[in-house]
């Protein structure tokens, strides 16, 4: 079992560049940086779980998986684009988004999260 609690280290994470040309990235406020830590997956596989980290700023992306994803630290405003649902995503806060779902990621207070992804073919 792990556990956490907010202000812990969650260990080292190496920068995440906004560039996958499949995510279609557009940088809607400030210079938002992402960070991250694949503890299992990774290219080819379907499954993924990490750990992730937004500076604050905005962008708007498509995703790649279907995720898991729970807020360890921050808070933040998710948006989809297809249904217009807003979430607005703090600590302790849970979310599922679909694979292929082009949101935008609004980021007020650092946010990490943990996520566990899956997608069909592997990523």
């Amino acid at each position: 079992m792990i556990r956490y609690t907010p202000g812990c280290d969650v260990g080292a994470l190496v920068e995440w560049a906004l560039d996958n040309p499949a995510s279609d990235y557009v940088i809607q406020r400030g210079a938002p940086r992402t960070y991250g830590r694949l503890d299992t997956g990774g290219p080819g596989h379907p499954t993924r779980f990490g750990i992730w980290r937004c500076t604050v700023g905005a962008f708007e992306c498509t995703e790649q998986g279907d995720e898991l994803m729970t807020i360890l630290a921050g808070c933040c405003r998710l948006t989809d684009h297809a249904t217009g649902e807003v979430r607005d995503l703090a600590v302790g806060d849970s979310l599922y988004v679909r694979d292929g779902s082009r949101v935008t990621w609004d980021v007020s207070e650092e946010v990490t999260k943990v996520f566990l992804g899956w997608k069909e073919g592997g990523y």
